[in-house]
């Protein structure tokens, strides 16, 4: 590590089958990269092969170093309380421990694995969050479906939906977290709250709501949002939910991850995954889609509305 140059520490989450999107994710984040920032990557799982490890240290550079942070042990004990659905696996709530992992950090990014980035990730960890938990994206979902708005508002407890956000793209304020413990807070809310449409985003909002600073959109653009935007007015491209380029076709931007996927050793097997992917498996994608609103109408259905008393 170049010890002259500023630190940028990013931190992902996988599992050993999403090696291949963690590899796209990565080239797009190192090709956008500057030689004036050391990128301190860290890949936090359960189970990753020798093999794919050596495959993504292969990425690593004079000013970009990749760790992989095993977090079985670290999680053994409430493993079977972590909640999850569909495709979702229990990396996704690996972000939540960040904060008391790292004492040695400030502040982090967190990123997805199913995004490509299309400008220096440096610009966004360098955003002053002041003294705010967390600082991220309006959910674009939630922003876009009237049903998930009035989940947000009535069931997670956030005032307005426009400051739900996505926790696929997090800068994190460590020092903050930890002064207002925030790790033991999420556990004790384990025990007593479940949330099952957005999993550990709801408990980060839930959480940290009052004190998020919403970033631009730019920086964690969703195809399912509805007009499209020109190359440089993008930040970062969020494959988020289903819309995965590597199950479907005509997916919006995809021809972005297309283009870092072919820079990949793992491109031939992206195709070979979307080649497998059966019409019936799609069909199953969608049919999630539906039952996802359908359980969020659910829940706000069971919950009382005193939103007109709280604005």
């Amino acid at each position: 590590m170049n010890q002259r140059l500023k630190e940028i520490p990013i931190f992902f989450a996988v599992d050993d089958a999403y090696i291949p999107f963690l590899a796209v994710a990565l080239h797009s984040l190192i090709e956008n990269s500057s030689k004036n920032y050391q990128y301190s990557i860290k890949i936090l799982h359960t189970s990753i092969s020798d093999e794919n490890k050596r495959k993504i240290d292969a990425y690593q550079k004079e000013n970009v170093t990749i760790e992989f942070v095993e977090l079985k042990d670290s999680i053994e004990k409430i493993k079977d309380r972590l909640y999850t659905r569909d495709y979702f696996t229990k990396a996704t709530y690996f972000r939540l421990f960040i904060s008391d992992l790292y004492p040695e950090y400030d502040k982090v990014l967190y990123l997805d694995s199913d995004i490509v980035i299309l400008s220096d990730v440096a610009e966004l960890y360098n955003i002053d969050i002041g003294d705010n938990l967390i600082a991220a994206t309006s959910d674009g979902a939630v922003q876009s479906i009237e049903v998930f708005q009035e989940y947000v508002e009535k069931v997670v407890g956030v005032a307005e939906y426009g400051n739900y956000f996505n926790a696929g793209v997090l800068l994190m304020n460590l020092k903050a977290l930890r002064e207002f413990k925030f790790q033991e807070k999420f556990l004790y809310l384990l025990e007593t709250v479940k949330y099952s449409v957005a999993q550990d985003q709801d408990y980060l909002n839930r959480l940290c709501k009052g004190r998020v600073k919403i970033l631009d959109s730019a920086w964690d653009i969703m195809p399912v949002e509805g007009e499209r935007r020109k190359r440089e007015e993008i930040h970062l491209i969020h494959y988020n939910l289903v819309s995965k380029p590597w199950h479907f076709e005509d997916v919006a931007y995809q021809e972005y991850f297309w283009e870092y996927a072919k820079k990949t050793e793992f491109f031939d097997k992206i195709q070979e995954i979307k080649k497998a992917y059966t019409d019936e498996e799609r069909a199953i994608d969608l049919k999630t889609g539906e039952k996802l609103i359908e359980l969020a109408q659910k829940e706000s259905n069971c919950v009382g509305d005193d939103r007109r008393y709280r604005r």
